[in-house]
């Protein structure tokens, strides 16, 4: 059976770890010994040894900044802990909390935290199946995509049945470019729990293969098993479930979808960056630069500088923009190279940078869209050859994005394909005429249909 049958047989019933690693529904977490975190022998380890375990501690006991529900958890874990720091489950409860915090909060350095609860267990116990994914995923929030993928795989060897081994598996599979792995897994564990992140999995791998209505039927089926007492998963599911209706060109329909996340959850940043892009499809730039700007407030992505650039732009605020596009040069140098090198290659400008960038995350991270931003640098400068062969193999499972096709049609006009070309180039504004400003002008310039 196919990657593509597996997948549409669940549709009736991630693509990120985090939202397996909430729930305590792993049977591993009953295995958890009541080792104690702190030593009594503390005073006979070397200085340094003992600095570094002082500073992972601090780090993991970080007295947490809001006033949301999941901070007060956090709160109380601490004060628990610190009453009595021995017991192992307050500890992996705490870094299951810091998880929700970084994904309320959209602010991946709070896996940092997260990560040094793993590490002080992890010291103690260090086969504790629970702390190692949690550890797991924490590499994968930190594009370790390898270590995440080899971790899953060494604690799903001594139980094949483990769901947070099966999910980090899935996702770092994917990353890593093993389309099949990823969907052999996400099958896997649909096969074992049916459940918000088992849905979600196959919501994102049936969309990727081109079937929007599977993936529409597994996003339903998500936010049908989400959890009201914990929103955050239900608002994500949301916002992956309306870009499916934004790469059709069901703006409104997208609007909506973005509109009931940030009913779940207040200023939502992905939500936020959704409704800016619908405000900038609609001609509405000074609607869209506001809420990009409020989505960069709170999360200050790469991606997301792009998009307020480009509403500032659309608003004629020309400084404020080229403000926007030093920060996504900022940010992508130091922590998201794709976003950067897709940026300098769709603004047409510093090719060499571009092309180094991707292919320094082409070497962790092999993906679908990796791998096409690959081809759109490759064209930019001029290897068409090459361009055509990542572009394909970007396309090879059946993705129909916007972009990915505009891509492949490009490079196939510019190397002599004209009708071909032409027609995929079509096929993207068809689908969605709004899908990226500067792709959208430079699709209909090619079109002959001017800027």
């Amino acid at each position: 059976m196919s990657p593509s049958e597996r997948i549409s047989r669940t549709s009736s019933r991630l693509f990120l770890v985090a939202l397996l690693v909430i729930p305590a529904c792993n049977k591993a977490e009953q295995e958890a010994s009541p080792a104690p975190i702190t030593s009594a022998s503390a005073a006979t380890q070397p200085p340094a040894q003992d600095e570094a375990t002082r500073t992972t501690r601090a780090l993991a006991l970080q007295k947490p900044s809001g006033s949301s529900a999941v901070d007060k958890e956090i709160e109380v874990l601490e004060r628990r802990i610190e009453k009595t720091p021995d017991p192992i489950d307050p500890w992996l409860l705490l870094g299951r909390a810091w998880i929700r915090k970084a994904r309320y909060e959209s602010d991946p350095g709070y896996y940092l935290n997260a990560g040094a609860v793993a590490d002080l267990v992890l010291g103690r116990e260090p086969k504790n199946r629970p702390a190692r994914n949690l550890r797991a995923a924490v590499l994968l929030e930190s594009h370790a995509f390898v270590e995440a993928k080899d971790l899953a795989d060494q604690i799903l060897a001594e139980d094949a049945e483990d769901l947070l081994a099966l999910g980090t598996k899935a996702d770092a599979a994917l990353e890593l470019g093993n389309f099949d792995e990823a969907v052999t897994s996400a099958q896997r564990l649909m096969d074992l729990k049916p459940s918000l992140p088992a849905y979600a999995r196959a919501g994102l791998l049936s969309s990727l293969q081109g079937d929007a209505a599977a993936a529409k039927k597994n996003y339903r089926a998500a936010m049908d098993a989400s959890d009201p007492r914990d929103p955050e998963p239900f608002a994500w599911v949301l916002v992956e479930a309306a870009k499916v209706f934004w790469h059709e060109g069901d703006v409104d329909g997208a609007d909506k979808g973005f509109d009931r996340a940030l009913s779940a959850v207040a200023d939502y940043p992905p939500a936020l960056v959704g409704k800016a892009r619908v405000a900038l499809a609609k001609g509405d730039a000074k609607r869209a630069a506001e809420l990009a700007a409020r989505a960069f407030a709170k999360s200050p992505l790469c991606e997301t500088a792009w998009l307020l650039g480009d509403a500032r732009r659309a608003a004629g605020d020309e400084k404020g923009a080229e403000e926007a596009y030093k920060r996504v040069a900022e940010i992508g140098r130091a922590s998201d190279k794709r976003t950067l090198a897709a940026f300098l290659a769709s603004k047409d400008k510093d090719h060499d940078e571009a092309l180094a960038l991707i292919r320094e995350e082409m070497k962790v991270r092999k993906g679908i869209h990796t791998t096409d931003v690959l081809a759109w640098a490759l064209y930019r400068k001029g290897d068409f050859a090459a361009a055509r062969k990542e572009s394909d193999a970007a396309r090879a499972h059946g993705t129909r994005e916007p972009m990915l096709l505009f891509h492949a049609g490009a490079i196939r006009i510019a190397q002599g394909e004209k009708k071909e070309g032409e027609k995929l180039v079509r096929e993207a504004l068809t689908m969605n005429p709004h899908f990226e400003p500067t792709a959208v002008a430079e699709a209909k310039k090619l079109l002959g249909e001017g800027g």
